[in-house]
């Protein structure tokens, strides 16, 4: 994938100011507080008249893939965004977002609540890339809502984090609609908070959650995954953890409640450290203790 830039993107927002709109055919993009005053419908989404973010409506097949930055360049900043992604009925897209900050020394303020909604037999995949400064505070919260016989792929990965990362993320599936969710973190110096939610609501609706965390040099994570089945659905929690400092902390919480005795819910969860043979092994081959231990991480990280 090119590098997305505020410059390149469909939607590009810098600091407070929109610096691109590139609109397609059958896709209408607007800033979010245009699209409550044109659009009276997005109202019941937003709840509130937004300040700032966007709207991105595909009422048409696209043969593209959907591109937005969020960036902040200047100090001090503090944003607040609400985003909201419609995907029409039959529609097939994807998505691919960031959100970063250009220098690492801003201390800045990005928070941010998405709605993304797919109608009847949609499908979307969404790639959600981080990128942040060791000052940040980050605050994502996002719900899919997802319609009958949808489809769902969500990829939240994030190697630069903040300071703080508070991470929510909720799906509500209707019947026959799928999610496949992975979140990537590898956090140095962070405190990351993760809380995810998949509400199996309709018959033979499915969920599947992947984690895999990676703690270094005074790290502190906490993840609480969760999957409700309402009704005779199937979901799969898999949260791995790997402790690289003895002086950060791993915390995994897999929950599963299971409310119809025709669901069928697993999980597996397991927090390793690097094993010493694999690393000695890497070292024999030439590596450096640094380079060999980036290896096995992103290995780690890359593992399906």
């Amino acid at each position: 994938m090119a590098m997305i830039n505020a410059k390149n993107a469909h939607y590009g927002q810098v600091d407070h100011k929109v610096e691109n709109i590139s609109e397609r055919k059958g896709v209408i993009i607007l800033p979010s507080p245009q699209a409550w005053q044109k659009l009276n419908w997005t109202r019941k989404y937003f709840q509130k008249k937004p300040k700032e973010g966007y709207f991105i409506w595909v009422k048409e097949q696209p043969l593209f893939s959907l591109t937005t930055c969020i960036a902040i360049a200047s100090k001090k900043v503090s944003q607040h965004l609400n985003n909201l992604l419609v995907i029409e009925k039959n529609i097939k897209a994807k998505a691919n977002v960031v959100c970063r900050a250009v220098r690492s020394n801003l201390d800045c303020l990005h928070r941010a609540q998405g709605k993304l909604i797919l109608k009847e037999k949609a499908s979307l995949e969404y790639n959600h890339f981080h990128q942040w400064g060791q000052k940040d505070l980050v605050n994502p919260d996002y719900q899919f809502i997802l319609g009958k016989d949808s489809q769902l792929i969500y990829n939240y990965k994030n190697l630069a984090p903040p300071k703080n990362l508070q991470l929510k993320t909720a799906v509500y599936n209707d019947d026959n609609a799928s999610a496949n969710l992975k979140f990537i973190i590898n956090a140095l110096n962070s405190k990351i908070n993760l809380k995810d939610t998949v509400f199996l609501k309709g018959k033979n609706s499915q969920g599947i959650v992947n984690l895999r965390l990676v703690g270094r040099q005074k790290s502190r994570i906490e993840a609480v995954s969760e999957i409700f089945a309402q009704a005779p659905a199937k979901g799969h929690l898999d949260c791995q953890g790997l402790l690289v400092s003895s002086d950060s902390v791993i915390s995994l919480a897999p929950k599963l409640v299971c409310q119809n005795k025709k669901a069928q819910l697993t999980h597996e969860a397991s927090i390793g450290k690097i094993s010493e043979e694999e690393l000695n092994y890497l070292r024999t081959r030439g590596l450096s203790e640094k380079e060999a231990i980036n290896l096995i991480i992103t290995g780690f990280l890359d593992d399906n």
